[in-house]
């Protein structure tokens, strides 16, 4: 077991210990899922998304994750005036850009966010981080389009973490993590992912419970993702004739189950520094 499995792990018996409360901002398609996946990793998971309420919120809460997918103005100022507030406090904050790119409305909001707020950790699609980058991408909804899988992963997540001061996630066959120095390769995961609903941004989810505990929020984002992508191998050898359906409640079962011995045994990271 290499240094930073062995700090993922340690991570994952951590936050099943403290019980972190993690603050969602979040969309209304997944935000079930993203409750259950926080829940499951060991973390508390309260949704709230209303002006009046998000200062409080965010000032006992541990962690904050943004995410844009079912965007309007009424929780575009409310992610603002929480990622301030949490920036004020301390508390890391989490950005989910989903479907940045694909229109203005997105575009806009993902660059106000990372204008107004201190943005601890992005975790997006390729597609995503691109947009984010300043690339010219071509998000397909809330997927990575094809002609976007031809960019370079890793230069992305580095000049992204640079321009930010941020860790990076991208998300994809083969996950890539960066701090601007490290770069971490993640191969764990199945295709049935990009199958079901809100797999991205339980994610996020789960970076943001890990980050809470730590001020590492490399090895925090690295846990997250590669958690992640376990979940999914694991519950597709266990449901595999059943559909995605079955398949989508084990990854819930997994995460709840999920322990030294699953992420030693399966987890496929690779590191380099430069």
């Amino acid at each position: 077991m290499n240094y930073l499995t062995n700090a993922c792990v340690d991570l994952l018996r951590e936050v099943r210990i403290k019980n972190p409360l993690i603050h969602n901002i979040t969309n209304y398609v997944t935000v079930n899922d993203c409750a259950n996946a926080i829940l499951a990793i060991g973390a508390s998971p309260i949704m709230a998304d209303d002006v009046a309420e998000v200062e409080e919120i965010v000032s006992i809460s541990s962690a904050l994750v943004i995410n844009i997918g079912t965007l309007n103005q009424r929780t575009i100022t409310s992610m603002i005036i929480a990622g301030k507030k949490a920036n004020e406090l301390h508390v890391p904050v989490v950005l989910d850009p989903v479907g940045a790119g694909a229109s203005s409305l997105r575009n806009k909001t993902t660059q106000e966010i990372l204008s107004e707020v201190k943005i601890d950790i992005i975790r997006g699609n390729l597609s995503e981080i691109s947009f984010v980058a300043g690339l010219s991408a071509s998000t397909k909804g809330v997927d990575t389009s094809k002609a976007d899988e031809r960019n370079d992963a890793e230069a992305i997540a580095k000049s992204v973490a640079n321009k930010y001061s941020c860790v990076v996630g991208i998300t994809g066959q083969v996950d890539v993590i960066s701090d601007g120095i490290r770069v971490a390769k993640v191969a764990n995961g199945h295709k049935l992912l990009s199958k079901v609903t809100g797999t991205g941004c339980m994610t996020s989810a789960l970076v943001g419970s890990f980050c809470s505990i730590t001020k590492d929020y490399y090895t925090a984002t690295v846990t997250g993702i590669t958690a992640m992508g376990i979940a999914g191998e694991i519950s597709f050898i266990k449901t595999r004739e059943m559909g995605t359906g079955s398949f989508h409640i084990g990854i819930i079962d997994t995460l709840s189950n999920m322990n030294s011995t699953y992420f030693v045994e399966r987890a496929k990271i690779d590191e380099t520094e430069y």
